[in-house]
């Protein structure tokens, strides 16, 4: 677990520093980093997209998934609950400068990635952090971003950070066959796409309520031990 823990304690070091840049930071600059980010979303998420279609086992599976997700989202109504619970503990009173917003996209360019999903399962099997070193390395850059548009309060994503990466590196050591390169695949695929439509949300193009499309990671997992019994 220590490259998850390393990988935690960056997210915190990058938000406290960012925090502290926040305080002199223009809104003009704010804008221009909140422009940047969204750009590098789209860059990151494309590339995850691009990087994996091609190695899918089931070409429309991220299709059923975003639909199936989707509408599992939208039902429990995510995107509007979380936004809603995160505003009341929120101190900012700049509506574009939520906390909820930020902590949004935190989570997915935290979470979804292959470095952040196949880092834990490397670090349990063969004991090598390399992965997770590696993306320690790009979320304390990220979380500096982040807390300097959105404030310290995006420190909050850490522990979900530890939490999804744990997850994995258990099931891993539990069961060294239960996360498969064509599922990974899959999580990359959809989980590219939701960070591009972050992006879209970011740079204020379109407001894709990307909270309610989480769901949509667990329809490949689902599909797969299914897969497996069939």
């Amino acid at each position: 677990m220590l490259g998850t823990i390393v990988n935690t304690a960056t997210i915190v070091a990058g938000g406290v520093i960012g925090a502290i840049l926040h305080r002199g930071v223009k809104e003009n600059y704010q804008t221009t980093l909140f422009n940047g980010l969204g750009l590098a979303s789209l860059g990151i998420g494309l590339n995850a997209f691009v990087s994996h279609i091609g190695k899918s086992e089931f070409p429309v599976l991220f299709i059923l998934s975003l639909a199936i997700g989707g509408v599992i989202g939208t039902a429990l109504d995510i995107d509007r609950r979380f936004k809603i619970a995160v505003d009341k503990r929120s101190k900012s009173k700049n509506k574009e400068n939520r906390l909820a917003d930020g902590l949004a996209m935190g989570i997915l360019l935290y979470c979804i990635g292959p470095l952040s999903m196949i880092g834990p399962v490397m670090s349990a099997l063969q004991g090598d952090n390399t992965f997770l070193f590696t993306n320690a390395t790009l979320d304390f850059v990220s979380s500096m971003v982040l807390a300097s548009t959105y404030g310290v309060g995006m420190i909050l994503a850490a522990p979900v950070l530890f939490c999804w990466q744990g997850m994995f590196y258990l099931v891993a050591k539990i069961s060294s066959t239960a996360i498969s390169d064509a599922l990974v695949s899959e999580l990359c695929i959809t989980g590219g796409l939701l960070i591009v439509a972050s992006g879209l949300s970011l740079l204020k193009i379109k407001d894709c309520k990307t909270l309610n499309l989480l769901p949509s990671l667990l329809v490949p997992v689902i599909w797969f031990v299914i897969k497996s019994f069939l």
